[in-house]
């Protein structure tokens, strides 16, 4: 892989790799059905994909977030093996890309055991040689904090990574860290939304990281 521009994939994590969209979507339900009952839709629910938990339950009432968060954190580890799935051959694509040398991370706003808990489920756990969760930072994406810490874990250039993400916060955490992007049409958001954000990659499947991957130097 000496030749090719590309030699570390930094991956967020929910509704990236797994989909966890189901469990996000049903946890907040879960706990805001229980104070504001009928309140809030499935789709009120899209906006706190990808934030993290303090940002989402601070913008409906900050006081009240803390106790969210802990009865958020039960019924999501209760939950989580039964409504998280794997997407389209997401294990296979990364077993490729570790196979041909690229280095993998994980830059993720979820806190580390429930990161660790997904990626055993995936059984990808063994691929990845970084992984940066909210809890070895002090600021989470879009801040570029995490995905620094990574490529210095990584001893990387910036121009040797791409930041790859389902959500805003990866495009933008990526443009303001100056590492190229990776925006995934699969979503929960959609693929017009991540496209406002100009990301530098839009992948409609994971292997289309396996051509990205072969691009030369001086591409």
């Amino acid at each position: 892989m000496t030749d090719t521009k590309f030699k570390g994939l930094l991956f967020d994590f929910d509704g990236t790799l797994l989909d966890t969209n189901e469990l996000i979507i049903q946890t907040f339900l879960y706990v805001l059905d229980a104070e504001f009952p009928g309140k809030f839709t499935r789709d009120d629910m899209l906006p706190f994909i990808g934030p993290t938990l303090i940002e989402s339950f601070s913008s409906i009432d900050a006081e009240k977030a803390e106790d969210w968060i802990l009865k958020y954190r039960v019924w999501n580890e209760e939950h989580h093996d039964e409504l998280a799935k794997e997407f389209d051959g997401v294990r296979e694509t990364l077993e490729l890309l570790y196979e041909k040398g690229i280095r993998l991370a994980i830059v993720s706003t979820k806190r580390r055991e429930p990161l660790l808990k997904g990626l055993r489920l995936l059984g990808v756990e063994h691929l990845f040689e970084v992984i940066v969760s909210i809890d070895e930072v002090t600021h989470a994406k879009p801040d570029p904090e995490p995905i620094l810490l990574a490529l210095n874990k990584m001893n990387l250039n910036k121009d040797e990574v791409i930041m790859i993400g389902d959500n805003s916060h990866d495009i933008e955490g990526g443009k303001n860290a100056g590492v190229k992007t990776a925006g995934v049409a699969w979503s929960a958001k959609g693929e017009e939304f991540l496209m406002g954000f100009n990301p530098d990659y839009m992948l409609h499947h994971i292997t289309d990281l396996l051509a990205i991957i072969e691009e030369p130097v001086n591409a």
